[in-house]
């Protein structure tokens, strides 16, 4: 897409009445008890909304507004061509929103507009579309019964779904949960991140211009320790599906064992690994190591944050890893040439800072980047060399842009530094022996391991992790598992 200026995105937020209000049974509701919280762009300080602060009654507002809808049928009963000629509208929506959809989404959450344009939004779309075709190409089963019997295997919605999703990628993750779920025919009540309402808001009245019947998708806005909570803990929930923390992931799970035994579908924290064998193409190693990090600030659950280099490489990496990360721009989302925007908010800002603190406290060396301007919610990329794996830094998640190298002299001992962590989520590869991509690739304990290549991922092939990073499958057909249930139809015949 054409790239824009500072100015025309300006111009253009001018023209962009936000939704605020929670989205409940079609309708943009207040809050229960009137109460709203502050949405403010992260790179400015602004003010851009004063969001509804949705109560336990609200949740359960719209969580009965999913139950009468689904127990009607109006959304479950229709034929899957039906369901697949709506979501397609949808997603046709989304494209001819594209510009609002990413304005509002760099606004909202500080990443660059030229990446929410090319990347977030069109693949929020292209999610939808690409569920929309598969629905009506899976078929159920016949069991092998003796022939006095016949016995079919067939998939329901599972009913109403609790979608609780990031600020990171608040839409593109929303369409990961949605596009599944609603095409099975399920309701959903889908709870953004309190930090980052705005896209989920207006994705919400596109559904209704596309057709979805009311009821069928609700938003309600506001904080996790009582939204969440509420999701989590609701009796009339039959499903819930979240990324985010494993803190707050393992909460939902207790929430479950607590009420009604929902299933609960965590994709939870990384600290991810990258590889890089002596044996690689060095050039092209070094730009997606840095892409890996520092791409969309850090803020990237599968992030590459911990970077194992062999030793006859180390000091060629180091010297051309510093100078990419040194050229990349830093600076204020609209402009149409930054790289590294803001992060989410200053409290976010102030605890990747206090990372880099202790880094620097346990001996680590910072070759570039710092602490910077504490007033301020940008971090530039920053790299710590002379990293062992017991460093905080290599073991805890910071999700911000900060890398920490370690070195390693062999194979196994490459394999034993990555999976010495309590996260599985993804790990990448470089060498140009076929036999080591395929060897180390089956010993890493990570639920993605890309190879001569990052973070690696597409419609056809689930998303999800190892370990604390959680067990929910996100992408491909693996993904409906989660939203419907088997069903086994068990006929005598006379």
């Amino acid at each position: 897409m054409t790239v824009q200026n500072k100015e025309y995105w300006l111009n253009k937020q001018q023209q962009i009445s936000l939704k605020a209000q929670a989205f409940i049974d079609g309708e943009f509701v207040d809050a229960s008890d009137k109460g709203t919280y502050d949405t403010i762009n992260p790179a400015s300080g602004e003010l851009l909304a004063a969001t509804a602060a949705c109560t336990e009654a609200d949740v359960d507002r719209a969580v009965a507004a999913a139950r009468r809808s689904f127990d009607s049928g109006i959304w479950a009963d229709k034929a899957p061509g039906e369901r697949k000629a709506v979501m397609q509208k949808l997603a046709a929506l989304i494209r001819e929103n594209l510009e609002e959809l990413a304005l509002l989404e760099s606004l909202n959450v500080g990443k660059p507009v030229q990446d929410a344009v090319n990347i977030d939004i069109p693949g929020s779309a292209a999610c939808f579309d690409w569920y929309a075709e598969a629905v009506d190409k899976l078929y159920g089963e016949v069991a092998p019964t003796d022939g006095n019997n016949i016995a079919t295997i067939t998939r329901e919605p599972i009913g109403v779904v609790a979608a609780v999703v990031p600020w990171n990628f608040p839409l593109d993750i929303a369409a990961w949960k949605l596009a599944p779920a609603l095409i099975s025919g399920n309701s959903v009540v889908l709870k953004p991140a309190e930090q980052s309402p705005l896209t989920a808001l207006r994705l919400a009245e596109l559904t209704k211009e596309a057709g979805f019947p009311d009821g069928v998708l609700n938003v309600v806005t506001g904080h996790g320790h009582i939204v969440g909570r509420a999701l989590g803990l609701h009796m009339d929930v039959d499903c819930l599906v979240f990324t985010g923390s494993t803190a707050v992931g393992k909460l939902f799970m207790g929430y479950s064992a607590e009420s009604n035994m929902k299933p609960v579908w965590p994709e939870t924290g990384g600290k991810s690994p990258n590889l890089i064998f002596a044996d690689c193409d060095l050039d092209a190693a070094v730009e997606h190591a840095a892409m890996g990090i520092f791409f969309n600030q850090g803020e990237v659950c599968s992030a590459n944050s911990r970077i194992l280099i062999e030793r006859s490489i180390k000091d060629q990496f180091v010297e051309k890893f510093l100078a990419k990360a040194r050229s990349m721009k830093v600076g204020d989302p609209l402009d149409a040439d930054t790289q590294v925007g803001a992060l989410i908010d200053h409290n976010h800002a102030c605890n990747v800072r206090k990372c880099i603190t202790a880094a620097n406290a346990e001996g680590a060396q910072m070759l570039t980047g710092g602490i910077g301007d504490e007033a301020s919610a940008v971090v530039e990329p920053t790299i710590f060399d002379g990293v062992t794996p017991q460093m905080s830094i290599a073991r805890d998640e910071v999700f911000g842009p900060v890398a920490a190298l370690l070195t390693f002299d062999s194979e196994a001992e490459a394999i034993a530094i990555a999976n010495d962590s309590i996260y599985g989520l993804a790990a990448s590869l470089w060498t140009s022996n076929l036999n080591r991509a395929h060897r180390v690739s089956r010993k890493l304990r990570a639920g993605t391991v890309s190879v001569n290549t990052m973070d690696a991922l597409d419609f056809s092939t689930p998303f999800g992790g190892f370990k604390q990073s959680g067990f929910g499958r996100d992408l491909s057909l693996h993904a409906l598992d989660k939203f419907t249930q088997l069903k086994t139809t068990w006929i005598k015949l006379a």
